[in-house]
C-alpha cells in the first residue's frame, strides 16, 4: 500500500523521541505522531518552550501521550542524562535526529566543548547521543532517523575543515554540518549491518520548507499570507516533516534508506539516493574518527 502521510498507520503503543521536538519540523513530527496514537518523548533545551510545545499538541491532539526531556546538543554534558531518560521509556521505536543549528551567525561561534557551533550541534551532538543511547536502541530494535539537507548540494564536503577553522560562513558551517550528518548516517548503516545490528539508520531531508507557509500554530510557528506565493516551489514545516515521520513509522522502511520530497524539494515523502559523498566509506570512516576524537565518545556497536 502506497504511503500516504496524510493518512498514517494506527501508531497506538509505539514510542518516538524527537530532538528539537518543541519547534519547526520537529514540532510537527511530534503532532503527527501523536495523532496517529503514538507515545512522543521531546527532547530539547528550553523547559518553557518545551512545555508550550506539549501543550499546543495536546489542544491538536486531545489524546496526545508526550513526555520531555531536557537535552541541549550544544552542550555534550547534557547528553548522558538525556540518555538515562531515554532508557526509562518502556520501548523506544525510533530516535528521531531532528534538531539542528539553521543559523549559526556571521561570526564562528562555538558549543561549550569549544566545537564549531553547526557541526558541534547538528552532528557531533547527535553522534555523541546516539553512542550512548546504543544499548537502549539495540533492546528495543529501534531505528535511527538522521536529518538531511538539500544544501549540501550547494557546498562541497570539506572533511579537512569540518570545524570551518580556515573559512567560515555561516553557510558553509551549516552545509558540512549536514554533510556530516548525511555521512555519519550511512556510515551508522555499514557499521550495524556488519555488526548484525538489529538497529537501522535511516537518512531524511525536508525538502524546501519554511516556517512562513507552514500551519499557524501560536507559539511554535507564525504563516506569512504573502509567502504562500511560494507554494508552488517551497512547502511548510509540517510537509517537511513528512520524510522523517515516514522514515520512523513505515514499516517497509530498511537500513541506508534516503527519503525525501518527490519533487526535490515539494511533495509527498519517496524513496531517493543521497549523495556520492556522503556514501563514500573513506570519508565515513574518517568521520566517525574525527567524531569520537571531537566528543570524546568512543561509539561501540558490540562488534569489537
Amino acid at each position: 500500500m502506497a504511503w500516504n502521510p496524510r493518512n498514517l498507520p494506527d501508531l497506538t503503543g509505539r514510542v518516538y523521541a524527537v530532538t528539537g521536538g518543541n519547534a519547526g519540523i520537529g514540532y510537527f513530527i511530534t503532532e503527527q505522531l501523536a495523532a496517529a496514537g503514538a507515545r512522543v518523548a521531546l527532547l530539547g533545551r528550553d523547559p518553557s518552550r518545551l512545555r508550550a510545545a506539549v501543550e499546543m499538541v495536546r489542544t491538536r491532539v486531545g489524546s496526545a501521550s508526550l513526555s520531555t526531556i531536557p537535552l541541549d546538543l550544544a552542550d555534550l554534558d547534557s547528553v548522558p542524562a538525556a540518555v538515562e531518560a531515554l532508557g526509562r521509556l518502556d520501548r523506544l521505536d525510533a530516535l528521531i535526529e531532528n534538531a539542528g543549528s539553521t543559523a549559526p551567525g556571521p561570526v564562528r561561534r562555538t558549543t561549550k566543548q569549544g566545537l564549531e557551533l553547526a557541526v558541534g550541534t547538528n552532528h557531533f551532538g547527535h553522534f555523541a547521543l546516539t553512542a550512548l543511547a546504543m544499548p537502549v536502541l539495540t533492546a528495543s530494535s529501534a531505528r535511527v532517523v538522521l536529518a538531511g539537507s538539500l544544501i549540501t548540494r550547494m557546498y562541497p564536503y570539506d572533511i579537512d575543515d569540518l570545524q570551518s577553522s580556515r573559512k567560515y560562513s555561516d553557510f558553509r558551517a551549516y552545509a558540512l554540518s549536514k554533510h556530516a550528518v548525511q555521512s555519519f548516517a550511512m556510515e551508522l548503516d555499514r557499521r550495524l549491518r556488519a555488526a548484525g545490528s538489529p538497529v537501522r539508520a535511516i537518512l531524511a531531508h525536508p525538502g524546501f520548507s519554511l516556517e512562513r507557509t507552514s500551519p499557524a500554530r501560536p507559539g511554535i510557528t507564525q504563516p506569512v499570507p504573502v509567502m504562500r506565493l511560494l507554494a508552488p516551489y517551497t512547502h511548510g514545516k509540517d510537509h517537511g516533516a513528512w520524510p522523517a515521520v515516514r522514515a520512523a513509522a513505515d514499516p517497509a522502511v530498511t537500513g541506508g534508506a534516503y527519503y525525501g520530497p518527490a519533487f526535490g524539494g515539494v511533495g509527498r515523502p519517496r524513496l531517493g539516493r543521497v549523495l556520492g559523498t556522503s556514501r563514500d566509506p573513506e570519508r565515513g570512516r574518517r568521520l566517525w574518527e574525527l567524531s569520537e576524537e571531537a566528543t570524546g565518545v568512543r561509539f561501540s556497536l558490540g562488534d569489537s
